[in-house]
């Protein structure tokens, strides 16, 4: 991020889940600059100590309508999210930080005009660089913040993706362990996984 930034928690209370008993944090982010001050929000839900023990299991998680809310199979988010949520249930400590960064970060409907594209031959990769996009326009810095302000120095990464974790440690949060978070390899989203592994250096195996 370029300017001056800040991070604001903007709230917490108790998150009762499915998965067990979570607290739920509000987080902006705030970068001034001068073209004026954009603003970034994210939401983290943990479970136990996180910041005392060892690395409590994180997973960070991009915002995905169409796969978190009405169970897409066009890919693997929901999938991703739940053995997240599963495992940090079953090991009774952890935490997931949720980014408001939908379709890697060009957006519901510009998403939705790459399925179109993606429907006509196109790629995942070729479908944002016809729309004009990078492949992947995250940027993780919040993420590192938040981690950092909870007093998190090392965590257990849950992610396939190379990038999540360089982006971790250039936060100055250590990753004492990438854990895979590799979802069935249904038909649907099979190629979805392929472009993932073979054009974004995604680190998993379909076979």
């Amino acid at each position: 991020m370029s300017g001056k930034f800040e991070l604001h928690q903007a709230a917490e209370a108790d998150f009762p889940t499915e998965y067990g008993q979570f607290r739920i944090f509000g987080f902006e982010g705030r970068t001034t600059s001068g073209t004026g001050t954009a603003v970034e929000e994210a939401v983290v839900i943990t479970m136990g100590d996180v910041a005392n023990g060892p690395p409590p299991v994180l997973r960070i998680h991009s915002q995905c309508l169409t796969g978190d809310v009405f169970h897409s199979l066009r890919c693997d988010c929901r999938a991703q999210l739940e053995i997240a949520l599963e495992r940090i249930g079953a090991e009774g400590r952890g935490l997931v930080v949720y980014e408001m960064q939908e379709g890697r970060g060009i957006g519901i409907m510009n998403k939705l005009r790459a399925y179109q594209l993606q429907d006509q031959g196109a790629d995942t990769v070729e479908a944002n660089e016809q729309l004009g996009f990078e492949s992947d326009l995250r940027n993780y810095a919040l993420p590192g913040a938040i981690l950092l302000s909870l007093g998190i120095r090392s965590v257990r990464l849950l992610s396939n993706n190379p990038d999540k974790v360089h982006a971790v440690e250039q936060a100055g949060v250590e990753v004492a362990e990438r854990l895979p978070c590799v979802a069935a390899p249904v038909e649907s989203r099979r190629g979805y996984l392929e472009t993932k592994r073979d054009k974004m250096g995604h680190l998993f195996d379909l076979s």
